[in-house]
């Protein structure tokens, strides 16, 4: 039997939508893996087990600035939030990249399975602030009874649960208030059934603050990837916004949202709805491991 040396990476983890380490949602971000086919990027997400990986890669298309892959510990993913703000930050660190000052196509183009995001970047480092442009969220037929009774008889708000695509596809649930959100233990082995059987990657449930800091609590559950919480995710708050918006129901055009106290996190999306319908999600992102990877 011959083995192959394991050939070193460059790697950064990151924690994303936080103003500290220990916060936010986690990211690992592989550089140098051009070698790499699909079957290999999922066993090392599959590995590192976070919420999701992802891999910089070349360019295909000229208006872009570098392309990436997404990958959960179970699958790839069109686009998600936290890979995307989480991967420009990691991009700029490294130099791989140079902020344009022109803002009609963003300070950055990533390319992605759902197409070409632009970004925004604001500031520097642990200070810098950036934003995507998310797909467009657009609702999706479906039966909401499965994933509803996963909720254990939970009061809904007032906007009428809906199953929302912009590359993965959410439940967003309104409920009635924050406290139910933040004491909701749903039935995670029904509702990751109701997931593979409608293809969802999961449950976005949200409400209605009135303190001064957020105006949205937010709770991702995923069990169906191997995920029982996201502790916080870019797209479910993109397309929370997205159905909010369709309903005339925004709290505001920027608003911010809490998500992942109730897994340790404690961290905060800035969501904004531009003047073309399109949203935009964002926050800061904190480097907390850099070195090289053996694989």
């Amino acid at each position: 039997m011959t083995t192959r040396d394991p050939v070193q990476r460059d790697y950064m983890q990151l924690d994303v939508f936080a103003d500290q380490p220990g916060r936010g949602n986690p990211l690992g971000v592989v550089f140098g893996a051009d070698d790499f086919d699909t079957a290999a990027m999922q066993a090392l997400a599959a590995w590192l087990n976070l919420s999701e990986t992802t891999f910089v890669l070349p360019a295909t298309q000229p208006a872009a600035d570098y392309r990436l892959r997404i990958f959960t510990p179970r699958q790839e993913l069109p686009f998600a939030g936290h890979p995307s703000v989480g991967t420009a930050h990691a991009v700029l660190e490294r130099g791989l990249a140079t902020p344009k000052a022109a803002a009609d196509r963003g300070a950055l183009v990533q390319e992605c399975a759902a197409g070409l995001l632009p970004l925004r970047i604001c500031g520097e480092g642990a200070a810098r602030v950036i934003h995507v442009r998310a797909p467009r969220g657009v609702e999706r037929a479906a039966d909401a009874r499965a994933v509803l009774a996963s909720l254990l008889g939970a009061p809904l708000g007032a906007v009428r649960p809906a199953l929302v695509d912009n590359g993965p596809r959410w439940w967003c649930i309104e409920l009635a208030n924050e406290a139910t959100v933040r004491r909701l233990a749903p039935d995670l082995e029904a509702m990751a059934a109701a997931n593979q059987a409608d293809g969802s990657v999961g449950v976005a449930v949200f409400a209605r603050c009135s303190g001064p800091d957020y105006a949205l609590v937010v709770r991702a559950f995923v069990p169906a990837d191997g995920i029982p919480e996201d502790p916080v995710t870019g797209s479910a708050n993109a397309a929370i916004a997205a159905w909010l918006q369709a309903n005339i129901a925004l709290p505001s055009a920027r608003f911010r949202s809490s998500q992942g106290r109730e897994v340790g996190r404690d961290g905060v999306v800035e969501i904004e709805v531009d003047a073309e319908g399109e949203v935009w999600i964002g926050g800061l992102t904190q480097t907390v491991i850099e070195g090289t990877l053996a694989w």
